[in-house]
């Protein structure tokens, strides 16, 4: 699934694009795209209006159109939005929105699990996401304090709260594990019993690993393309994902692969050590003799 980096990637792509331009004609040939809302409901909303901006929230792209309209877009699984201008409808098209440029914005998904949402108001935007997602993790507001108070008393593992979106917008699978590595962390490691400096090499490995991302234009290891069709060039900067057997690039030991979070999860096992249990701790500890006097 496409994650922050590859979604800021579309939306910087985007927005030169789009911003000034009007749409002129919405066709929504997959009906799921846009349910519980008609096509035709979403075609009243969005035709005629002027693209505004090209926005981002999470992994959630935004286009703000005049008269306070938002179509809100989420990619999912195997979605691509595509700029075209020669007119050909590509393979596994769901929805295409004609501009006065004559181009049109394509939105292609094999697996048909992509969204589109209208939302009049900025008040049913803010409310919208304000169910969905948490802190963005390239905002000001995404400090080591903030972290630490979403963290604390908190027992599941640290990489299911790093995947958890009402916690942390736009982390996924590619960029929860290539920040634990950067952090030195097991992802079974409970979050709330991480220290001030794990809190912290946290939240640097999570912008870090975004960061760089967002650089290399996000990663193409199945579907994700640009907008013009290109690949992203990420997946050739892993540190951990997908390194499987290979050699840690940071000591030289064997990287595994194992499940986390109900994921695939690459770590170092000497690098990111296995928090211990409370049985293994009580296991090591010295018999005390019995029934002295």
């Amino acid at each position: 699934m496409p994650e922050l980096p590859e979604v800021e990637t579309i939306r910087r792509q985007l927005a030169p694009a789009l911003e000034g331009r009007r749409i002129v004609a919405v066709e929504v040939r997959d009906p799921r795209w846009c349910e519980p809302a008609p096509p035709e409901a979403i075609d009243d909303a969005l035709r005629g209006r002027a693209i505004e901006r090209a926005g981002r929230r999470g992994k959630y792209l935004i286009l703000s159109l005049e008269d306070d309209v938002h179509l809100v877009m989420h990619l999912r699984m195997t979605g691509n939005l595509l700029i075209s201008d020669d007119g050909e409808d590509p393979t596994h098209l769901r929805v295409a929105i004609g501009l006065d440029d004559g181009r049109r914005l394509l939105f292609v998904d094999v697996r048909r699990f992509g969204t589109g949402d209208v939302l009049l108001g900025g008040d049913a935007l803010d409310e919208y996401f304000e169910s969905r997602l948490g802190v963005e993790p390239l905002s000001a507001h995404f400090t080591a304090e903030a972290l630490r108070a979403l963290a604390r008393g908190r027992k599941q593992p640290v990489k299911a709260f790093l995947l958890n979106q009402e916690r942390i917008a736009g982390v996924g699978n590619i960029y929860a594990d290539e920040a634990l590595f950067r952090a030195k962390l097991h992802p079974l490691r409970p979050v709330g019993s991480l220290k001030r400096p794990q809190i912290e090499a946290l939240r640097e490995g999570v912008i870090e690993a975004l960061e760089l991302g967002i650089d290399s234009k996000g990663a193409s290891i199945d579907d994700y393309r640009h907008v013009d069709g290109a690949r992203g060039s990420f997946q050739d900067r892993f540190l951990v994902y997908s390194r499987a057997g290979k050699e840690c690039v940071r000591c030289g030991s064997t990287i595994v692969k194992l499940r986390a979070a109900g994921r695939g999860t690459y770590i170092c096992p000497n690098c990111q050590r296995r928090p211990r249990t409370k049985s293994a701790t009580s296991s090591r500890r010295v018999p005390q003799p019995q029934g002295s006097s």
